[in-house]
């Protein structure tokens, strides 16, 4: 159980100082809520904090079940849980529609938080530490790892407080290094392994990604 993301981002900093130095590093989080937990691993490691936009395609009538996810790319990326699809009988209407409203709010977030930049655009030869505050079903950091693998970095290392022990063999298949602090059995969702696991705003993210820039 961690305090709040600070906490968790904290304690990943000690495992990671341990695996370390790495090289060229440049650490990315999953926003919105692993911003806090990749700002205190970004500046322990003194390595440059950005974000890769990932959106959570839900489920109908369950919009917490992730049926895949949108991810940013040029061109963007959609990753399908194409079980989930067939068992839930989801059609290619559906899919065009829930896949459209992400984008929408995909864009938004770019441009609030980064303007026009891209950070995939600048990755190769680079170790990129992947951060987010802990991992569920893993749709969205599968579709951040595959839009990150084509970007040609030196290696690719998936760093998480929390998840649950069946998503590791996938994340260490796609990943060159997986660390992950707990694997609690059974694992509810992510948030119950925290005391205090409030939203993490839009103005959190954009004044921790410029205290990173100018650090």
């Amino acid at each position: 159980m961690f305090k709040d993301r600070i906490e968790a981002g904290q304690k990943l900093a000690d495992a990671l100082e341990t695996i370390g130095p790495f090289e060229n590093p440049i650490v990315l989080a999953l926003p919105r809520g692993g911003v806090p937990v990749a700002y205190e691993v970004a500046k322990r490691l003194h390595a440059p904090l950005d974000v890769i936009i990932v959106r959570k395609l839900g489920a109908p009538f369950n919009e917490e079940f992730a049926i895949g996810a949108l991810v940013e790319g040029e061109p963007e990326r959609v990753v399908l849980n194409e079980d989930a699809v067939y068992r839930l009988g989801i059609g290619k209407s559906y899919l065009d529609e829930v896949v459209a409203k992400e984008r929408e709010e995909l864009h938004r977030r770019q441009q609030r938080y980064r303007g026009s930049q891209n950070p995939l655009e600048n990755l190769a030869g680079k170790t990129v530490i992947l951060i987010d505050d802990g991992i569920a079903t893993g749709y969205t950091m599968k579709a951040a790892l595959a839009a990150i693998r084509e970007q040609n970095p030196a290696s690719i290392v998936v760093a998480v407080p929390v998840a649950p022990s069946d998503t590791l063999p996938e994340m260490e298949r796609l990943a060159d290094r997986v660390v992950v602090l707990q694997t609690p059995e059974p694992f509810w969702a992510v948030g119950a392994h925290y005391e205090r696991f409030d939203q993490t705003s839009d103005e959190e993210v954009i004044e921790l990604l410029e205290k990173a820039r100018h650090s």
